[in-house]
């Protein structure tokens, strides 16, 4: 389920950061890569929350909450950066 999450997360931040600086073919175009983009997120959040829970949630679920939640902001913050606009985000 946070993997989930995180992949919509990362698909409304990008979208709002391309509608914002005007990126794309058409809203189209822009949709099926956000979906696309979106589910390599996911997946790649679902398996970061399954080692943490797995492996530090049977000792403490508190550090395996607050490690999951910062790796997510790692990865969203790294998935926006790396499908930025071409020319950086000055619009």
């Amino acid at each position: 389920m946070a993997g989930l999450a995180t992949g919509v997360l990362g698909s409304l931040l990008l979208a709002a950061a391309w509608r914002a600086c005007d990126v794309g073919v058409n809203a189209a175009a822009n949709g099926l890569a956000l979906i696309f983009y979106g589910a390599l997120l996911a997946s790649t959040a679902a398996v970061w929350w399954g080692v943490l829970i797995g492996y530090a949630g049977h000792w403490n679920p508190t550090v395996a909450l607050l490690g999951g939640t910062a790796g997510t902001a790692v990865i969203v913050w790294i998935f926006v950066a790396l499908l930025r606009v071409p020319n950086g985000y000055h619009c």
